[in-house]
């Protein structure tokens, strides 16, 4: 029985040596970061990704570092300091490309607006806007971009109009702004806007109700990081399509609010409860890139850009790893 002991001891041994040989350690995860320059529940698909290790599942360490206007976000991803932008179609990125910058759309997981037209109760109809204030995150990001577009579906035109645009931050600023009378409105997502709307606040309109065709949130990339690293892209979108089905699973429901609630900052859970419903049926099925989104925002701002109107936005996408993605069932 002894040797018998013995025996099976030597063979454990060997095993945990075998499988524990420092050449044959379990490869460690690929760095790379992604900016934002918003904080909404457009964002809860990285938001839950993260919080759910969907990254890690894909041998990722994603760092998620939200920064504080596009044109920061732009000027890192086009240096190569960062990989990967989580944003939409805007003048930060447009003017980036426009100067030369090697940037692309990879992917689209929102291509619409999204969001609420918030005001003062005193502004009964956009016509009321005119002379007035509306606050944005930044003169250039995603949030001046979906007002341009909101006035521009309603016949307005900042200068003639005499609108005048406030750069204030984040959501949650912007919000702030609205309740202490800063500006006289704000284009807000849902978690923001519908709290607002509670404390009697008009909701000029629903964007997603309105046929303004955009890309919304997606992911935006080098082409030549796109080319040169193709597995690591294809890990990012299928970590972010994972996290997609586990927000649309209702059994997720509490995990997917705590994360939101989380990641805005409130204090109470039930606060991100507006959020969590849009989110539900927020993100495409199909996460291609929206050409005619894109072309709406070169018309928009080409206005007054001629490099901007020069640009083709069938050439500013590499679909390539959705088309992948596709080939492999993910959608």
């Amino acid at each position: 029985m002894k040797i018998r002991s013995r025996y099976w001891l030597v063979l454990l041994f060997s095993f945990l040596i075998i499988n524990n040989r420092p050449g044959e350690a379990a490869a460690p995860p690929t760095k790379v970061i992604m900016t934002s320059g918003s904080a909404s529940e457009r964002d809860g698909a990285v938001y839950v990704a993260q919080d759910q290790s969907f990254f890690r599942k894909y041998g990722l360490d994603l760092s998620f570092v939200q920064v504080r206007n596009g044109p920061v976000a732009m000027s890192a991803l086009s240096s190569g300091e960062t990989q990967f932008h989580w944003g939409s179609v805007s003048g930060a990125n447009l003017g980036a490309i426009a100067e030369g910058a090697d940037l692309v759309f990879v992917a689209g997981f929102i291509n619409r607006l999204s969001g609420m037209f918030v005001v003062n109760p005193k502004i009964k109809s956009p016509a009321d806007l005119k002379g007035k204030s509306v606050g944005v995150n930044s003169l250039s990001g995603g949030g001046w971009i979906f007002s341009m577009l909101m006035l521009d579906y309603w016949g307005l035109a900042p200068e003639r109009d005499k609108i005048q645009f406030r750069s204030l931050g984040d959501q949650a600023v912007m919000a702030q702004g609205i309740l202490s009378g800063t500006v006289d409105g704000a284009f807000l997502g849902y978690t923001f806007g519908k709290m607002l709307e509670s404390k009697g606040f008009r909701v000029l309109a629903d964007s997603e109700k309105l046929p303004i065709p955009y890309q919304g949130s997606g992911v935006i990339s080098r082409r030549s990081f796109v080319t040169s690293s193709a597995a690591i892209v294809e890990n990012v979108l299928r970590a972010l399509l994972d996290s997609v089905a586990f927000i649309r699973n209702p059994e997720n429901k509490t995990q997917v609010t705590k994360s939101l609630a989380k990641a805005l900052r409130f204090r109470r859970v039930e606060d991100a409860e507006e959020g969590y419903q849009s989110m539900v049926n927020l993100y495409e099925k199909k996460i291609y890139p929206s050409v005619d989104g894109i072309r709406n925002v070169i018309r928009l701002l080409g206005v007054n850009n001629e490099k901007i109107r020069r640009l083709k936005a069938e050439e500013l996408i590499d679909d390539s790893a959705v088309r992948r993605m596709e080939k492999e069932g993910r959608f």
